[in-house]
């Protein structure tokens, strides 16, 4: 039976580097004998111009129904502020996680040789670097209650936002991240806030007790969000999978772009225990450069490439498409962001293309 995929390449420069992951997934249609059915929809702010809301009844009924949801980027596009916050809401990627339940958030993170030159850390530092973080991300700060703005008595305003993290779905993280680790290096760090944060303190005991219990192989190692930040920069290597709440998750895994020289080179996929799955590369919409092609694909090529490992259940491809993308760096395919300086640049296009060609060779198929 085909896959179900909808294509959801939303705003700024997500269509531009949506249409090349799309380019490689219908090579793989082709050439490996993948069955997809692929639709494509608008998403953000589209929507709002096209149909006067943010989310059309038809699009959502498709992304319940989706075996697979490719998505390109969201941002702050409606800077008229013409849009309300109900439709915001509405048309929000936090909605779309929540009600998928789309809770295991990876995020990998690996350093090709071909890239030690682009990354602002020293090549001794870098080089071998391959983690993945495990992120929560249907609880936590971003969806706990209260939430808002309110006016004092006194006038000045008031902005809550609620940490809040119940034992299972604490659980339910620990446990994919540990499984996650039996197939890599089985070694899981467990970060939170556990000094100074009551659910921080909990996350700790929680993750503590299921390794233990559960994954007796797993070498579970505690640590503090602030000294993970340090040492994500400091001595990458030393980490295998990180699990962690949403929050620290959102921006833990942005260290992961210094690694690499660029946000442009990190995918993610966000997996729910039906079988569902979304993928997206980390990288927001980036407006300005929006429409110029100059955009970096790889996040989103890369995330094609989790697709293929996650919902399609062919690790062989995934693995065919990252080699694929490692041998296009090597041989110079480069986009402004990972560029040195007076290096030749790519289009967006060009890189797709840099990719599709590397996987003809790995396939030694004729050009």
């Amino acid at each position: 039976m085909a896959m179900k995929l909808l294509v959801l390449p939303g705003d700024g420069v997500g269509p531009e580097v949506t249409a090349q992951a799309v380019r490689v997934l219908e090579w793989f249609a082709a050439h490996r004998g993948i069955p997809m059915d692929i639709t494509e929809r608008g998403f953000g702010l589209v929507n709002w111009q096209r149909h006067g809301t943010m989310m059309p009844d038809e699009t959502w009924a498709r992304i319940t129904a989706a075996d697979a949801i490719l998505f390109g980027a969201t941002g702050s596009l409606d800077q008229q502020g013409v849009v309300p916050p109900e439709e915001r809401r509405k048309g929000s990627l936090l909605r779309m996680r929540k009600a998928l339940d789309l809770y295991a958030n990876l995020r990998p993170v690996r350093v090709p040789d071909a890239l030690l030159d682009a990354s602002p850390l020293k090549p001794r530092v870098v080089r071998g670097t391959d983690y993945v973080i495990l992120r929560e991300l249907t609880a936590g700060t971003y969806f706990g209650e209260p939430r808002g703005v309110s006016v004092l008595e006194d006038g000045t305003r008031r902005g809550v936002n609620t940490h809040r993290y119940d034992e299972g779905e604490i659980i339910r993280a620990v446990r994919f991240a540990c499984r996650l680790a039996m197939g890599r290096r089985r070694h899981v760090t467990s970060v939170d806030k556990a000094n100074v944060m009551e659910a921080g303190a909990l996350w700790r005991e929680v993750a503590a007790r299921v390794a233990r219990d559960e994954f007796p192989e797993v070498t579970l190692e505690p640590m503090l969000a602030d000294n993970c930040a340090l040492q994500l920069t400091r001595a990458p290597t030393r980490f295998d999978v990180i699990v962690t709440d949403n929050l620290f998750g959102d921006l833990l895994s942005d260290a992961g772009g210094a690694a690499l020289g660029s946000l442009g080179m990190l995918p993610s996929a966000s997996l729910n225990d039906r079988g569902q799955a979304l993928y997206e590369p980390v990288h927001g919409s980036a407006p300005d450069i929006a429409g110029k092609g100059i955009a970096n694909p790889l996040g989103a090529i890369l995330s094609a490439a989790l697709l293929l490992r996650w919902s399609a259940k062919r690790p062989e491809e995934a693995a065919l498409l990252e080699r694929a993308v490692d041998a296009a760096l090597a041989a110079g395919a480069r986009t402004a962001d990972i560029a040195a300086p007076g290096e030749a640049a790519l289009s967006t296009a060009g890189i797709g293309d840099a990719v599709l060609d590397a996987l003809q060779r790995e396939v030694q198929l004729p050009a």
